[in-house]
């Protein structure tokens, strides 16, 4: 078989791009527990005339205004659901009619059973089964699962009020949604794009490394007409150039390492060889701290999607050991 070759500088081009303007992505638990921790404070940015990113406490969360009512997308921590529906009360008089997931982690959907029980609540369909695992809705009653929905696609409303859904694959979890507003060219991409950073992999709710790449090209195919991404962690929006230097940064990152792997070199040598520290471009990139909080890292050199512990693990040794000689079927 033909060992899959990638450019050194290339890679750390690209890895210099996307932690210089983004940051890393760092665990779900660590998520929460700094939200837990910190005052209720809401943030917002206003993307469009009708369209806010609320943030703090969680994941971004999206405020969707619409002719007869409000769409939501995620909720954020625990005890955050109410400071959700305050903020937004400051943006609008019309009533929430929908809250959409864009996945199953506790700093995106908590915030849920604070909502109203008569509200749409909407995910695809592996994440509501990832939630009814949650201790969260058990222990609600649950309150504020979801209650319909989609398998690839699926389109709600029309017009300036049409929104668009749509799954192509696992990534972060195996039902990461992309929430399209085509109106506005806007996409919340949730945290299978959290941000410019190597991304956290959730197996145990059936995310894959070995699959992501994949997941992100048919996602930046299939969704046309979108200018402006909001991601799942990011203060800031992002392009749509943005998810396409993403993807080839997974891409190229899955394939660097197989290819050491193949090689026959060990998880912790090949993980060596990204831990300096250079500079590229003018950009100082720590690659010891972005393997250092990449859970990822460590399923890219197992050979297997597997669970990801918590933050702190040391990553390098855990990529290293997740991507094996042949992808899965």
């Amino acid at each position: 078989m033909r060992r899959a070759m990638v450019n050194p500088m290339r890679r750390a081009m690209v890895l210099a791009a996307l932690l210089a303007v983004g940051g890393l992505s760092i665990g779900v638990a660590a998520l929460q527990q700094a939200a837990a921790n910190a005052p209720k404070v809401i943030e917002v940015d206003k993307i469009k005339d009708n369209l806010y990113v609320l943030k703090g406490g969680g994941g971004n969360t999206a405020v969707f205004v619409q002719a007869s009512g409000v769409t939501v997308v995620d909720a954020k921590n625990p005890g955050w659901g109410q400071p959700i529906l305050d903020k937004i009360k400051t943006l609008t008089d019309k009533p929430i009619t929908m809250l959409i997931n864009t996945h199953t982690h506790g700093d995106h959907v908590s915030g849920n059973v604070e909502f109203p029980a008569t509200i749409d609540f909407v995910a695809q369909e592996n994440t509501k089964t990832n939630m009814e695992k949650m201790d969260i809705f058990k222990q609600n009653n649950n309150r504020g699962m979801t209650k319909r929905t989609f398998k690839d696609k699926m389109t709600i409303g029309r017009g300036a009020d049409q929104i668009d859904l749509y799954y192509f694959g696992p990534g972060h979890t195996n039902g990461d949604a992309w929430v399209v507003f085509p109106a506005l060219r806007v996409v919340h991409a949730g945290d299978i794009f959290a941000g410019k950073g190597i991304p956290l992999i959730d197996a145990a709710n059936g995310g894959s490394v070995l699959h992501y790449p994949d997941s992100i090209a048919r996602a930046y195919a299939g969704i046309k007409n979108v200018d402006t991404v909001i991601n799942g962690h990011m203060p800031a929006t992002t392009t749509y150039a943005d998810l396409k230097m993403f993807g080839d940064f997974m891409k190229d990152y899955v394939s660097w390492a197989q290819s050491e792997l193949k090689a026959g070199k060990t998880a912790e040598q090949a993980a060596a060889e990204l831990q300096d520290t250079r500079e590229v471009s003018g950009v100082h990139v720590q690659r010891r701290a972005a393997l250092r909080r990449d859970g990822g890292a460590d399923q890219a050199a197992r050979g297997r999607d597997e669970e990801v512990e918590a933050p702190g693990r040391p990553a390098a040794s855990v990529v290293l050991r997740a991507i094996t000689t042949r992808r899965p079927n």
